[in-house]
């Protein structure tokens, strides 16, 4: 019992920063009709930007409590990360509007490219220790254990998911966003600015992701400049799980997609002699996203975005 719930707990975490990427795919999806694979990037230029504010109050405020040092690499890494964000929609998307679906799927793998070539070059290629900011005593919960770093990861995520859902119903920025997502023709006519709803939306998607990568850096404590393919792919899968284009979709396929994770290679590694166990873990999210394409292509919300006129 002790293992399961160790399992799950590890699910959850994983889990949640899948579904704070996975929310970025799933908004730009909805509004855009668009699968912005340069997303698990702009997760690691948020982790760089952090880790390099950080180092500035190890220089010129030393002695800051853990909590507020990441409260201000994640401030600091949100508009950073938003400014990239915007900048990619404008420079490399919005031409590309109303192209082939291709053109703007090869220009996302190009964007992707480019940053992670930026990256090496500010950062090197090598891979950066993340510091260890909070107590490394973990918590017990069920016989299970939980460092101070995860819990403060799953409150960050939980508080991100339930900010985005009263922006989204409970806004007029949000209403702006289901009416463009529904058709924007017929929402430009009503008023709405499109471009703006998508600026915001590329934006809104970037500040999650910051935060996702600060808390991925402070979890995993080291980063590096590949380090956003691999979640972003897995993101990918969980908002695919979901349902793509419906957030709340996003937020449940995030955590399923990481609890299977972790039971996958707590159980079935035990099962198989570890022939499947932790360093085979990641193959069981593309499992997950080839049984769905196979048996539900809507995902498990069962939305799917309208086909623009």
């Amino acid at each position: 019992m002790e293992t399961f719930v160790q399992q799950i707990l590890n699910g959850l975490v994983l889990g949640s920063m899948y579904a704070l990427v996975a929310l970025g795919y799933t908004m730009v999806y909805g509004v855009l009709n668009l699968i912005n694979f340069a997303h698990g990037d702009v997760l690691m230029i948020g982790a760089m930007i952090g880790l390099s504010l950080l180092k500035l109050l190890e220089a010129y405020a030393p002695g800051l409590p853990g909590y507020a040092q990441l409260a201000f690499a994640i401030l600091g890494a949100i508009p950073v990360t938003m400014l990239v964000n915007i900048i990619i929609e404008r420079v490399a998307y919005r031409r590309l509007r109303n192209a082939p679906r291709l053109a703007p799927l090869i220009t996302a793998i190009g964007v992707s490219i480019l940053l992670q070539t930026f990256a090496m070059m500010i950062w090197g290629r090598s891979p950066i220790p993340f510091p260890q900011l909070l107590s490394s005593e973990p918590i017990t919960i069920g016989g299970a254990l939980i460092s101070q770093t995860q819990v403060l990861l799953l409150v960050l995520a939980l508080v991100a998911m339930a900010g985005l859902v009263l922006l989204v119903e409970r806004t007029r920025m949000g209403r702006a966003m289901r009416a463009v997502a529904e058709n924007p023709r017929v929402a430009g006519l009503m008023g709405v600015d499109s471009n703006r709803v998508i600026v915001a939306t590329f934006a809104i998607g970037a500040a999650l992701a910051a935060v996702a990568g600060v808390m991925w850096g402070a979890n995993y404590a080291t980063i590096t400049f590949t380090m956003g393919v691999l979640p972003g792919l897995k993101a990918f899968c969980a908002a695919v799980l979901g349902g793509i284009g419906n957030i709340y979709g996003a937020m449940i396929g995030g955590i399923l997609l990481g609890i299977i994770e972790a039971l996958g290679a707590g159980y079935i590694g035990d099962l198989t002699g570890g022939f499947l166990g932790s360093h085979y873990q990641d193959i069981f999210a593309f499992v997950v996203l080839i049984l769905v394409l196979t048996l539900r292509p809507s995902g498990i919300m069962g939305e799917r975005v309208a086909d623009r006129a």
